[in-house]
């Protein structure tokens, strides 16, 4: 959430963040709110200073044994007033509220300009693409053919876009996560936490999908509960209402839980396979940190998340996501795009495998954490940032892709082989 006075202060920047956005936002009622507020606030004080005074003027009467009944009904009126003044000024505020929570932040002056993500920046590629002697499978026919997938059955127990993992799918699935926990928290300095899968509207405010993104999310019926759509969200508000020690920072935190996702808006959008599912695994990594180490944070998460890949010796692309494709959160965001040699009938295609995110203090503001400097008493928000490390159905889905053999069969990655008992290979042994 952007600061109500900072975008009074620098009205111009703010109007034209959000028109690289196309975000179509009036400031108007805001700022003529922001002026009835003001107004409000300034009746109320002159009131309760008035009542203040006279209080004094009726305890002196009282105490001089003179009559203060007059005074004292003048006074009932003055709360009275007080108190309506109160609601309306509560009314103003709320408004206020509502109209801020649905601001995007500010892109970031490095943050290219651009319509969507055809137009986003290529920053680094990684890898050889592996040449085939064979038309290269997608992951969906090679884990199907293997037996490790079952996408109608999976459909027969509860619906479309849920996948159903067998065998040495499910223990390539769980060798994943296991592989990279181990790696964040060992060798990257995480803190491995187990968050809830279910967390209330606050929670989901705190970090930006509430109330904008709400078809996008699972809501229990009849609770304030919703299933996580990523653990950035639990793991962001794990100090939300509080002020914490500049010390621990930057506070470093990873998890995997499984996200849920309604994926509202991308019908017939990649039906086929692992790539958009409404239940998908997920390593993530959040960070609270200072304002002036946020940027160079956020470059240490993108090379923590893309190691992943890297141990893995799976070809990938870094790009930095323009105005037009950057999350409503974020202030800067590049993306790590895996190569999968099985999409686009064949041809091959670099798909989205993690979004590595600076906020600034715009999910902290909504969530309320803030830190205290050493010897200064005002405290400050954090900056938040979050990246997927990686998104684990995808990680699988690509190195069915990358490792596939012209038998059908796929090799297993050397740094996974530790966390497969000492597996090598997959085959269809039927």
């Amino acid at each position: 959430m952007l600061d109500l006075k900072y975008i009074k202060n620098n009205l111009e920047l703010v109007k034209n963040g959000m028109k690289k956005r196309k975000a179509k936002i009036d400031f108007a009622s805001l700022l003529e709110n922001d002026d009835k507020r003001k107004t409000l606030l300034l009746k109320i004080e002159e009131l309760r200073h008035k009542r203040n005074v006279v209080s004094d003027d009726i305890a002196k009467l009282k105490k001089s044994g003179k009559d203060a009944t007059s005074i004292i009904e003048q006074m009932r009126d003055v709360s009275e007033t007080i108190k309506k003044l109160d609601k309306e000024l509560s009314v103003i505020e709320e408004t206020l509220h509502e109209f801020l929570v649905t601001v995007p932040n500010i892109p970031h002056a490095d943050v290219p300009m651009g319509n969507d993500d055809t137009e986003n920046r290529l920053e680094q590629t990684y890898g050889d693409l592996k040449e085939f002697s064979f038309n290269a499978k997608p992951h969906w026919e090679i884990g199907e053919n293997l037996g490790i997938l079952d996408f109608a059955r999976a459909a027969k127990l509860t619906g479309a876009r849920f996948p159903l993992y067998l065998g040495l799918g499910a223990r390539l699935e769980r060798a994943l996560i296991n592989f990279m926990l181990d790696l964040h928290t060992s060798e990257h300095g995480y803190t491995e936490t187990l968050p809830p899968f279910i967390v209330n509207s606050a929670t989901m405010t705190g970090t930006g999908q509430l109330p904008k993104f709400e078809e996008d999310l699972f809501k229990l019926k009849g609770l304030d509960y919703y299933l996580i759509p990523t653990s950035e969200v639990p793991m962001t508000n794990i100090y939300a209402n509080e002020i914490i020690d500049e010390s621990i920072l930057p506070c470093k935190f990873t998890a995997y839980t499984p996200c849920f996702r309604s994926e509202a808006g991308s019908y017939g959008r990649d039906t086929k396979g692992l790539i958009r599912q409404h239940q998908f695994n997920k390593v993530e990594l959040v960070k609270l940190t200072t304002p002036e180490t946020s940027f160079d944070e956020l470059e240490s998460l993108l090379a923590n998340a893309k190691k992943i890949l890297e141990l893995l010796e799976l070809p990938y692309q870094i790009v930095t996501l323009c105005t037009g494709d950057l999350g409503f959160s974020a202030t800067k965001t590049y993306d790590i795009e895996v190569w999968m040699p099985g999409q686009d009938d064949g041809k091959g295609k670099y798909r989205e495998i993690s979004s590595c995110s600076n906020c600034l203090d715009f999910q902290a503001r909504r969530a309320g954490i803030r830190f205290r400097r050493k010897d200064k008493k005002k405290p400050e928000f954090v900056h938040t940032l979050n990246g997927s490390g990686l998104a684990v159905g995808r990680t699988f889905a690509a190195i069915l892709e990358n490792y596939q053999q012209a038998d059908g069969s796929v090799i297993i990655p050397d740094a996974l082989i530790p966390y497969m008992a000492g597996q090598k290979v997959i085959k269809n042994d039927a």
